[in-house]
Protein backbone atom coordinates (compact mmCIF):
# COMPACT_ATOMS: atom_id res chain seq x y z
CA UNK A 1 0.00 0.00 0.00
CA UNK A 2 1.15 2.95 -0.08
CA UNK A 3 0.59 5.31 3.17
CA UNK A 4 0.46 8.81 3.59
CA UNK A 5 1.34 11.29 6.65
CA UNK A 6 -1.00 13.80 7.03
CA UNK A 7 -3.77 14.00 9.97
CA UNK A 8 -5.71 10.92 7.67
CA UNK A 9 -2.05 9.28 6.26
CA UNK A 10 -2.94 6.60 3.81
CA UNK A 11 -1.13 3.16 2.64
CA UNK A 12 -1.15 1.54 -0.87
CA UNK A 13 -2.13 -2.39 -1.10
CA UNK A 14 -4.42 -4.68 -0.84
CA UNK A 15 -6.16 -7.82 -2.92
CA UNK A 16 -8.49 -9.28 -5.08
CA UNK A 17 -11.97 -11.65 -5.36
CA UNK A 18 -14.17 -14.37 -7.05
CA UNK A 19 -17.62 -15.23 -8.21
CA UNK A 20 -19.89 -13.99 -5.39
CA UNK A 21 -22.94 -16.22 -4.32
CA UNK A 22 -24.16 -13.58 -1.81
CA UNK A 23 -24.16 -9.87 -1.54
CA UNK A 24 -25.68 -8.35 1.68
CA UNK A 25 -22.86 -9.85 4.25
CA UNK A 26 -20.05 -10.61 2.40
CA UNK A 27 -18.73 -11.67 -1.39
CA UNK A 28 -18.08 -15.25 -1.78
CA UNK A 29 -15.49 -16.18 -4.79
CA UNK A 30 -15.58 -19.80 -6.05
CA UNK A 31 -13.90 -21.69 -8.75
CA UNK A 32 -15.97 -22.75 -11.71
CA UNK A 33 -13.37 -25.09 -12.94
CA UNK A 34 -10.45 -25.50 -9.98
CA UNK A 35 -8.00 -28.20 -10.76
CA UNK A 36 -4.78 -28.11 -9.58
CA UNK A 37 -3.46 -30.82 -11.43
CA UNK A 38 -2.13 -31.68 -15.13
CA UNK A 39 -0.96 -28.54 -16.15
CA UNK A 40 -0.47 -26.45 -13.29
CA UNK A 41 3.17 -24.43 -14.23
CA UNK A 42 6.39 -24.97 -13.11
CA UNK A 43 9.71 -23.79 -12.40
CA UNK A 44 10.65 -24.34 -16.36
CA UNK A 45 9.74 -21.86 -19.00
CA UNK A 46 7.84 -22.93 -21.82
CA UNK A 47 9.98 -23.78 -24.43
CA UNK A 48 6.89 -23.25 -27.26
CA UNK A 49 6.56 -19.31 -25.97
CA UNK A 50 10.25 -18.49 -25.35
CA UNK A 51 13.32 -18.01 -26.54
CA UNK A 52 16.80 -16.85 -25.67
CA UNK A 53 20.44 -16.75 -26.95
CA UNK A 54 21.46 -19.73 -24.56
CA UNK A 55 18.57 -21.96 -24.47
CA UNK A 56 18.98 -22.12 -20.62
CA UNK A 57 16.55 -19.68 -19.60
CA UNK A 58 14.17 -19.19 -22.54
CA UNK A 59 12.75 -15.94 -23.13
CA UNK A 60 10.54 -13.86 -25.69
CA UNK A 61 10.80 -10.79 -25.86
CA UNK A 62 8.94 -8.44 -28.50
CA UNK A 63 11.24 -7.14 -31.23
CA UNK A 64 10.70 -3.39 -30.43
CA UNK A 65 11.61 -4.12 -26.49
CA UNK A 66 14.49 -5.74 -27.44
CA UNK A 67 15.82 -2.95 -29.26
CA UNK A 68 14.78 -0.80 -26.36
CA UNK A 69 16.85 -2.78 -23.98
CA UNK A 70 20.20 -2.38 -26.12
CA UNK A 71 19.61 1.42 -26.38
CA UNK A 72 19.88 1.11 -22.80
CA UNK A 73 23.39 -1.17 -22.93
CA UNK A 74 21.29 -4.01 -21.39
CA UNK A 75 22.41 -7.73 -22.30
CA UNK A 76 19.56 -10.72 -21.46
CA UNK A 77 22.37 -12.84 -20.07
CA UNK A 78 23.78 -10.56 -17.90
CA UNK A 79 20.38 -9.63 -17.02
CA UNK A 80 19.68 -13.03 -15.66
CA UNK A 81 22.72 -13.07 -13.59
CA UNK A 82 21.98 -10.02 -11.55
CA UNK A 83 22.68 -7.19 -13.71
CA UNK A 84 18.55 -7.00 -13.26
CA UNK A 85 19.86 -5.13 -9.76
CA UNK A 86 21.51 -2.79 -11.35
CA UNK A 87 18.64 0.32 -10.45
CA UNK A 88 21.06 3.60 -11.81
CA UNK A 89 18.52 5.54 -13.42
CA UNK A 90 20.06 5.19 -16.58
CA UNK A 91 19.14 1.57 -16.01
CA UNK A 92 15.68 1.63 -14.67
CA UNK A 93 13.32 1.45 -17.18
CA UNK A 94 10.46 4.24 -16.90
CA UNK A 95 8.59 4.89 -20.00
CA UNK A 96 5.36 2.67 -21.03
CA UNK A 97 6.82 1.24 -23.73
CA UNK A 98 10.30 -0.38 -22.25
CA UNK A 99 8.60 -2.93 -20.04
CA UNK A 100 10.69 -6.22 -20.35
CA UNK A 101 10.55 -8.96 -17.73
CA UNK A 102 12.57 -12.15 -19.17
CA UNK A 103 12.12 -15.32 -16.77
CA UNK A 104 14.42 -16.24 -14.51
CA UNK A 105 14.28 -19.70 -14.07
CA UNK A 106 14.01 -20.32 -10.48
CA UNK A 107 14.31 -17.14 -8.43
CA UNK A 108 11.25 -16.90 -6.70
CA UNK A 109 11.43 -20.39 -4.57
CA UNK A 110 9.23 -20.87 -2.14
CA UNK A 111 11.37 -18.80 0.42
CA UNK A 112 11.82 -16.09 -1.30
CA UNK A 113 8.28 -15.25 -1.61
CA UNK A 114 7.74 -15.69 1.85
CA UNK A 115 10.25 -13.02 2.60
CA UNK A 116 9.14 -10.65 0.27
CA UNK A 117 7.81 -7.61 1.99
CA UNK A 118 5.00 -4.71 1.50
CA UNK A 119 5.96 -1.93 -0.62
CA UNK A 120 4.80 0.50 2.28
CA UNK A 121 6.63 4.13 1.87
CA UNK A 122 5.41 7.25 3.93
CA UNK A 123 6.42 11.30 2.81
CA UNK A 124 4.56 14.23 3.60
CA UNK A 125 1.04 14.61 0.86
CA UNK A 126 -1.92 16.84 1.06
CA UNK A 127 -4.46 15.95 3.57
CA UNK A 128 -8.21 14.21 2.20
CA UNK A 129 -9.62 17.14 4.84
CA UNK A 130 -8.50 19.96 2.38
CA UNK A 131 -11.96 18.93 0.21
CA UNK A 132 -14.22 17.90 3.05
CA UNK A 133 -17.17 18.99 1.14
CA UNK A 134 -16.57 16.49 -1.66
CA UNK A 135 -15.51 13.68 0.80
CA UNK A 136 -17.62 11.52 2.65
CA UNK A 137 -16.34 10.88 6.49
CA UNK A 138 -14.16 8.51 7.73
CA UNK A 139 -15.66 4.93 7.88
CA UNK A 140 -15.63 3.21 10.86
CA UNK A 141 -12.91 0.14 10.85
CA UNK A 142 -14.41 -3.31 9.58
CA UNK A 143 -12.28 -6.09 10.45
CA UNK A 144 -10.61 -8.43 8.27
CA UNK A 145 -11.85 -11.69 7.71
CA UNK A 146 -9.58 -14.74 6.64
CA UNK A 147 -11.13 -16.47 3.80
CA UNK A 148 -11.53 -19.82 3.78
CA UNK A 149 -8.97 -22.48 3.23
CA UNK A 150 -8.37 -24.05 0.35
CA UNK A 151 -8.32 -20.86 -1.72
CA UNK A 152 -9.00 -22.55 -4.86
CA UNK A 153 -11.85 -23.68 -3.66
CA UNK A 154 -13.05 -20.16 -2.59
CA UNK A 155 -11.52 -17.75 -4.06
CA UNK A 156 -9.21 -18.60 -6.50
CA UNK A 157 -9.04 -15.77 -8.92
CA UNK A 158 -7.06 -13.66 -6.12
CA UNK A 159 -3.07 -14.49 -6.04
CA UNK A 160 0.07 -12.75 -4.99
CA UNK A 161 2.08 -10.38 -7.25
CA UNK A 162 5.93 -10.92 -6.59
CA UNK A 163 8.53 -8.15 -7.95
CA UNK A 164 12.13 -6.98 -7.22
CA UNK A 165 12.44 -2.96 -6.07
CA UNK A 166 15.54 -1.09 -5.18
CA UNK A 167 14.56 -1.92 -1.48
CA UNK A 168 14.57 -5.62 -2.33
CA UNK A 169 11.49 -8.39 -2.74
CA UNK A 170 8.33 -7.07 -2.48
CA UNK A 171 4.98 -8.27 -2.90
CA UNK A 172 0.94 -7.06 -3.77
CA UNK A 173 -1.94 -8.39 -4.56
CA UNK A 174 -4.07 -9.28 -7.83
CA UNK A 175 -6.54 -10.73 -9.64
CA UNK A 176 -7.48 -13.15 -12.58
CA UNK A 177 -9.83 -10.97 -15.13
CA UNK A 178 -11.50 -11.72 -17.93
CA UNK A 179 -10.04 -11.06 -21.73
CA UNK A 180 -13.30 -9.97 -23.83
CA UNK A 181 -11.20 -10.38 -26.77
CA UNK A 182 -10.48 -14.40 -25.74
CA UNK A 183 -13.37 -15.54 -23.69
CA UNK A 184 -12.46 -18.40 -21.35
CA UNK A 185 -8.74 -18.33 -22.30
CA UNK A 186 -7.63 -15.03 -20.51
CA UNK A 187 -4.13 -14.62 -19.34
CA UNK A 188 -5.05 -11.23 -17.59
CA UNK A 189 -4.37 -9.80 -14.10
CA UNK A 190 -5.44 -6.81 -12.51
CA UNK A 191 -3.34 -5.20 -9.68
CA UNK A 192 -2.29 -1.41 -8.77
CA UNK A 193 -0.03 0.25 -10.90
CA UNK A 194 2.67 0.89 -7.99
CA UNK A 195 3.30 -2.51 -8.15
CA UNK A 196 4.62 -2.29 -11.15
CA UNK A 197 5.82 0.96 -11.57
CA UNK A 198 7.38 3.12 -9.24
CA UNK A 199 5.64 6.35 -10.66
CA UNK A 200 7.32 9.89 -11.51
CA UNK A 201 10.66 9.13 -9.63
CA UNK A 202 11.36 5.82 -10.87
CA UNK A 203 10.31 3.10 -13.27
CA UNK A 204 9.03 -0.29 -14.19
CA UNK A 205 9.76 -2.60 -11.03
CA UNK A 206 11.07 -6.17 -12.09
CA UNK A 207 11.03 -10.15 -12.01
CA UNK A 208 7.36 -9.55 -11.72
CA UNK A 209 5.23 -12.89 -11.03
CA UNK A 210 1.84 -13.76 -10.44
CA UNK A 211 0.71 -16.71 -8.10
CA UNK A 212 -3.12 -17.27 -7.25
CA UNK A 213 -4.10 -19.09 -4.77
CA UNK A 214 -1.03 -18.82 -3.18
CA UNK A 215 0.05 -20.30 0.23
CA UNK A 216 -3.29 -22.34 -1.01
CA UNK A 217 -4.56 -24.15 2.64
CA UNK A 218 -3.73 -21.18 4.82
CA UNK A 219 -0.37 -22.84 6.51
CA UNK A 220 1.49 -21.12 9.29
CA UNK A 221 5.15 -19.78 8.75
CA UNK A 222 7.01 -22.90 10.58
CA UNK A 223 4.05 -24.86 8.32
CA UNK A 224 5.10 -23.84 5.16
CA UNK A 225 9.08 -25.11 5.52
CA UNK A 226 7.57 -28.27 4.58
CA UNK A 227 4.78 -27.68 2.23
CA UNK A 228 4.87 -29.04 -1.15
CA UNK A 229 4.78 -26.52 -4.11
CA UNK A 230 1.74 -27.47 -5.11
CA UNK A 231 0.92 -26.53 -2.00
CA UNK A 232 2.76 -23.03 -1.94
CA UNK A 233 1.56 -22.33 -5.71
CA UNK A 234 -0.98 -24.32 -6.66
CA UNK A 235 -1.47 -23.24 -10.14
CA UNK A 236 2.15 -22.21 -10.31
CA UNK A 237 4.07 -19.52 -10.96
CA UNK A 238 2.87 -17.07 -14.04
CA UNK A 239 5.37 -14.44 -15.29
CA UNK A 240 4.30 -11.10 -16.88
CA UNK A 241 5.52 -10.45 -20.72
CA UNK A 242 3.34 -7.32 -20.57
CA UNK A 243 2.39 -4.88 -18.05
CA UNK A 244 0.45 -1.37 -18.45
CA UNK A 245 -0.42 1.04 -16.18
CA UNK A 246 -1.97 4.66 -16.38
CA UNK A 247 -0.08 7.73 -17.99
CA UNK A 248 -1.07 9.39 -14.82
CA UNK A 249 0.22 7.15 -12.38
CA UNK A 250 3.51 7.08 -14.54
CA UNK A 251 3.89 10.97 -14.53
CA UNK A 252 2.48 11.63 -11.28
CA UNK A 253 2.38 8.88 -9.09
CA UNK A 254 4.62 8.45 -5.57
CA UNK A 255 5.23 6.75 -2.41
CA UNK A 256 2.42 8.22 -0.93
CA UNK A 257 0.36 7.84 -4.22
CA UNK A 258 0.48 11.30 -5.50
CA UNK A 259 -1.64 12.93 -8.15
CA UNK A 260 -1.61 9.82 -9.41
CA UNK A 261 -3.81 7.52 -6.80
CA UNK A 262 -6.74 7.94 -8.37
CA UNK A 263 -5.41 6.21 -11.66
CA UNK A 264 -3.54 3.61 -9.82
CA UNK A 265 -4.16 0.60 -11.58
CA UNK A 266 -2.33 -1.69 -14.00
CA UNK A 267 -3.30 -4.77 -16.01
CA UNK A 268 -0.63 -7.78 -16.66
CA UNK A 269 -0.50 -9.97 -19.55
CA UNK A 270 1.55 -13.19 -18.09
CA UNK A 271 2.21 -16.75 -18.89
CA UNK A 272 2.85 -20.12 -17.04
CA UNK A 273 6.74 -21.28 -16.88
CA UNK A 274 5.43 -24.59 -18.38
CA UNK A 275 2.54 -25.90 -20.29
CA UNK A 276 0.01 -24.43 -22.95
CA UNK A 277 -2.98 -24.01 -21.13
CA UNK A 278 -4.28 -20.41 -20.20
CA UNK A 279 -4.41 -18.87 -16.74
CA UNK A 280 -8.28 -18.50 -16.50
CA UNK A 281 -8.57 -22.20 -17.97
CA UNK A 282 -6.36 -23.40 -15.38
CA UNK A 283 -7.27 -21.22 -12.78
CA UNK A 284 -11.14 -21.91 -13.71
CA UNK A 285 -12.40 -18.71 -12.72
CA UNK A 286 -11.96 -15.32 -13.89
CA UNK A 287 -14.10 -12.11 -13.01
CA UNK A 288 -15.51 -9.64 -15.24
CA UNK A 289 -14.20 -5.98 -14.73
CA UNK A 290 -16.97 -2.98 -13.89
CA UNK A 291 -15.54 -0.18 -16.22
CA UNK A 292 -18.83 1.93 -15.65
CA UNK A 293 -17.51 3.63 -12.40
CA UNK A 294 -20.59 3.72 -10.19
CA UNK A 295 -21.48 6.64 -7.65
CA UNK A 296 -20.37 4.88 -4.16
CA UNK A 297 -24.13 6.04 -3.50
CA UNK A 298 -25.77 3.93 -5.90
CA UNK A 299 -23.42 0.80 -4.20
CA UNK A 300 -24.70 -1.24 -1.49
CA UNK A 301 -21.53 -3.41 -0.85
CA UNK A 302 -18.07 -3.69 -2.08
CA UNK A 303 -15.79 -6.02 -0.91
CA UNK A 304 -11.50 -6.21 -0.81
CA UNK A 305 -9.51 -9.14 -0.81
CA UNK A 306 -5.98 -9.57 -0.31
CA UNK A 307 -2.87 -10.75 1.32
CA UNK A 308 -1.90 -8.12 4.36
CA UNK A 309 1.71 -8.50 4.97
CA UNK A 310 2.85 -5.62 7.18
CA UNK A 311 1.82 -6.53 10.97
CA UNK A 312 -0.43 -7.94 12.14
CA UNK A 313 -0.29 -10.08 9.27
CA UNK A 314 2.81 -11.69 7.69
CA UNK A 315 1.48 -12.16 4.39
CA UNK A 316 0.88 -15.84 4.62
CA UNK A 317 -2.69 -15.54 4.35
CA UNK A 318 -5.74 -14.36 2.50
CA UNK A 319 -8.09 -12.08 4.04
CA UNK A 320 -11.31 -9.58 2.90
CA UNK A 321 -13.15 -6.77 3.92
CA UNK A 322 -17.00 -5.72 3.24
CA UNK A 323 -18.59 -2.42 3.91
CA UNK A 324 -20.88 0.31 1.91
CA UNK A 325 -18.04 2.14 -0.27
CA UNK A 326 -18.12 6.42 0.63
CA UNK A 327 -16.26 8.80 -1.25
CA UNK A 328 -12.53 9.92 -0.83
CA UNK A 329 -11.30 13.34 -2.60
CA UNK A 330 -7.67 13.81 -2.75
CA UNK A 331 -7.90 17.37 -4.62
CA UNK A 332 -10.76 18.72 -6.07
CA UNK A 333 -8.89 18.91 -9.59
CA UNK A 334 -8.61 14.61 -9.38
CA UNK A 335 -11.18 12.11 -9.75
CA UNK A 336 -13.06 10.69 -6.55
CA UNK A 337 -11.91 7.00 -4.96
CA UNK A 338 -14.15 4.66 -3.58
CA UNK A 339 -13.20 4.32 0.43
CA UNK A 340 -14.35 0.95 2.93
CA UNK A 341 -13.51 0.34 6.26
CA UNK A 342 -10.66 -2.24 6.53
CA UNK A 343 -7.92 -2.77 8.96
CA UNK A 344 -5.90 -4.90 6.12
CA UNK A 345 -2.13 -3.75 5.70
CA UNK A 346 0.15 -2.97 3.27
CA UNK A 347 0.54 -6.31 1.27
CA UNK A 348 -2.84 -5.76 0.28
CA UNK A 349 -2.53 -3.33 -2.23
CA UNK A 350 -3.44 -4.33 -5.50
CA UNK A 351 -6.40 -6.60 -4.27
CA UNK A 352 -9.49 -6.53 -6.50
CA UNK A 353 -12.98 -4.81 -5.29
CA UNK A 354 -15.65 -6.28 -6.12
CA UNK A 355 -19.62 -5.66 -5.99
CA UNK A 356 -22.55 -7.84 -7.26
CA UNK A 357 -24.18 -6.84 -10.76
CA UNK A 358 -27.44 -8.51 -11.54
CA UNK A 359 -26.24 -11.69 -9.53
CA UNK A 360 -22.71 -11.74 -10.60
CA UNK A 361 -19.35 -10.57 -9.27
CA UNK A 362 -17.31 -8.12 -10.83
CA UNK A 363 -14.28 -6.33 -10.65
CA UNK A 364 -15.06 -2.20 -9.85
CA UNK A 365 -11.33 -1.30 -8.21
CA UNK A 366 -8.28 -1.86 -6.38
CA UNK A 367 -6.63 -1.43 -3.16
CA UNK A 368 -4.60 1.89 -4.03
CA UNK A 369 -3.59 3.62 -0.45
CA UNK A 370 -4.78 3.48 3.10
CA UNK A 371 -4.51 5.06 6.24
CA UNK A 372 -0.92 4.05 8.55
CA UNK A 373 -3.46 3.31 11.14
CA UNK A 374 -4.93 0.61 9.32
CA UNK A 375 -8.59 1.51 9.70
CA UNK A 376 -9.61 1.49 5.71
CA UNK A 377 -8.92 1.65 2.38
CA UNK A 378 -9.27 3.41 -1.06
CA UNK A 379 -9.37 2.58 -4.73
CA UNK A 380 -9.76 4.20 -7.72
CA UNK A 381 -13.05 4.53 -9.78
CA UNK A 382 -12.34 2.46 -13.46
CA UNK A 383 -13.98 4.46 -16.33
CA UNK A 384 -12.83 5.74 -19.29
CA UNK A 385 -9.35 5.39 -19.43
CA UNK A 386 -8.70 2.41 -16.97
CA UNK A 387 -11.19 0.71 -19.82
CA UNK A 388 -9.22 1.86 -22.74
CA UNK A 389 -5.79 0.85 -21.30
CA UNK A 390 -7.58 -2.71 -20.93
CA UNK A 391 -8.50 -3.00 -23.86
CA UNK A 392 -5.60 -2.11 -25.75
CA UNK A 393 -3.67 -5.17 -23.69
CA UNK A 394 -6.18 -7.42 -24.48
CA UNK A 395 -6.13 -6.29 -28.36
CA UNK A 396 -2.57 -6.00 -28.56
CA UNK A 397 -1.32 -8.73 -26.33
CA UNK A 398 -4.21 -10.88 -25.13
CA UNK A 399 -3.69 -13.44 -28.18
CA UNK A 400 -0.05 -14.30 -26.85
Amino acid sequence: MRSLHTSATRRHRRRSVLAATGLVAALALTATACNSGDDKASDKPDAASSSSSSGKDKIKIPDDIADKLKEHGIDVDQWEDGGWKNWDKDKWLSEAKDFVNPVIEGLWKPERMKSAKDPNKTITAKDASADQGISDPDPAPVEAEAEKTPYHENAAPVGKVFFDSPEGSMVCSGTVVKDVNHPGKSNLVWTAGHCVHAGGSGGWYRNLAFVPSYNDLGKSEAELGGATAAEVAPYGQWWADWATTSDQWISGGDETGGAGAPYDYAVLHVKPEQGTKSLEETVGNALDVDFSAPSASDVATMGAWGYPAAPPYNGLSMFKCVDRPGRLSLDATLPTMYRIGCTMTGGSSGGGWFRVVDGETKLVSNTSIGPTDNTWLAGPQLGKGAQTLYNNMSEQYGGQ
